[in-house]
């Protein structure tokens, strides 16, 4: 279990499904309906939600490309951290929402697999959180013509790569939607 002290709570996180960032996703209305099942069991829990969205040169404040896609709604009570590297946790406020809401275990979300959500994972892990990724409710852009692999088997290599990480006091793993329970 997390090594953080008293803070037995889960948490959803959704990490940057902006327009900008998931367009031509591969299996992205899989993935949207996804996280949107996951929404549906969070909210029905009482399970905090937190949303992340990126802001770069290219994820411009206010325009169309930084907008979160329109087929995933936040509630006005479920926090928004903005934020400006991968790691979700890196120079933002999403460590201290978390602990307001005693959460010691996030389920990670979102886009995408090779950046902000890996780095995001890493980040939980090595701050103390049970850190679990929902192996069918992320995705990645199509990277090959930079050398990556396809985005299939980024999300597959990403998913086999995180079921098998581990570290003191702490456990990590996959979960498919289906399966995720609060």
């Amino acid at each position: 279990m997390t090594t953080l002290q008293e803070r037995p709570h889960t948490a959803l996180l959704i990490i940057d499904v902006q327009n900008g960032v998931v367009a031509g996703a591969p299996a992205l209305a899989d993935v949207l309906a996804n996280i949107n099942t996951l929404l549906d069991k969070a909210r029905s829990a009482g399970v905090p939600v937190v949303w992340v969205q990126h802001q770069d040169e290219d994820l411009v404040p206010g325009t169309e490309n930084w907008e979160y896609v329109s087929e995933l709604k936040r509630l006005e009570s479920e926090p928004l951290i903005a934020k400006s590297y991968h790691d979700s946790f890196e120079d933002t406020d999403l460590e201290s929402v978390l602990a307001e809401r005693g959460v010691g275990r996030v389920l990670v979300t979102g886009a995408q697999t090779d950046f902000c959500v890996r780095s995001t994972l890493h980040g939980a892990l090595v701050r103390g959180y049970d850190a679990t990724l929902v192996a069918d409710a992320h995705t990645t852009e199509d990277l090959t013509e930079h050398g990556a692999p396809a985005p299939e088997q980024v999300i597959a290599h990403t998913n086999l790569y995180w079921s098998h990480q581990s570290a003191p006091g702490r456990t990590t793993g996959t979960v498919k939607t289906a399966d995720v329970t609060f």
